[in-house]
């Protein structure tokens, strides 16, 4: 079986900072690490290949240069290829962009049983992208899965949903977009880390992959992000003092009083 599971590069949220006068974040000096979602989708791929003998299994993301740092790690972790999309043309894209080149990339790489992806980027939480390569390839497509396994022809998947779930059976090739629920990744290992030292990791710019350039890049990107911005820290609050509810309740008055809200 031939997987391709795509991955993002994103900055670590932990060290996130916005730039107050702009409004935009601070890369600069910001760790990255691969999409959380996006390795419990790898995961999901690697442990695919460890029961199916034979099954390839490949990475593939749109970001800059260093985006290699990143899939090397998943490299490291079992992936057997790699490739890169990488093209001053493709920057700036918004999610119908990305879309649009991870499909084009996807098809230049060959065919595929499965297509797996992260639910969401943490760096965006759209959530869009993975569906919009579905659309694009035209294969049909379960989101949100926490639950998964392969029935000849088919995957058999558990789709979480807001009060519950809903079990799917969906014949390949298809489109999967994972949850953390789905499994635990795994680490690298040790002869992964000599492999992914090795891997030439293929980089292919806008004309490889035979993209429209109209439909990528900042302008061909009907949507945008105007401002983000670190919402102001609530104010301090206060203890309603006393001994029973009815001396609680005068007390909370008495200070809704003070504040001339009452």
């Amino acid at each position: 079986m031939k997987i391709a599971v795509c991955v993002k590069q994103v900055p670590d949220t932990t060290e996130i900072r916005i730039n107050p006068e702009t409004g935009t974040l601070i890369r600069d000096g910001v760790p990255s690490i691969l999409n959380p979602d996006d390795a419990n989708a790898l995961e999901e791929a690697l442990r695919v290949k460890d029961n199916l003998p034979g099954s390839e299994v490949t990475v593939i993301t749109m970001g800059p240069p260093q985006a290699k740092e990143m899939l090397q790690e998943c490299i490291a972790m079992g992936a057997d290829d790699a490739i890169l999309l990488s093209d001053r043309a493709l920057g700036g894209s918004d999610t119908w962009a990305t879309s649009n080149a991870l499909a084009a990339g996807i098809r230049n790489a060959g065919s595929f049983d499965l297509i797996l992806a992260g639910r969401q980027a943490i760096d965006g939480d759209t959530a869009q992208v993975g569906p919009q390569i579905a659309e694009k390839l035209g294969l049909p497509q379960v989101t949100y899965v926490k639950e998964f396994s392969l029935e000849g022809d088919y995957v058999k998947v558990k789709r979480a949903l807001e009060d519950g779930y809903e079990v799917l059976k969906v014949k390949l090739p298809c489109v999967l977009t994972a949850i953390k629920e789905l499994n635990e990744p795994r680490y690298m290992s040790v002869p992964g880390i000599l492999k992914a030292a090795k891997h030439d990791i293929k980089v292919w710019n806008a004309v490889d992959i035979g993209v429209d350039l109209t439909t990528v890049g900042l302008k061909a990107s009907p949507t945008n992000v105007f401002k983000s911005f670190t919402p102001k820290p609530k104010g301090e609050g206060i203890a309603v003092e006393g001994d029973t509810p009815k001396e609680k309740a005068a007390s909370l008055v008495n200070a809704l009083k003070e504040k001339h809200l009452i």
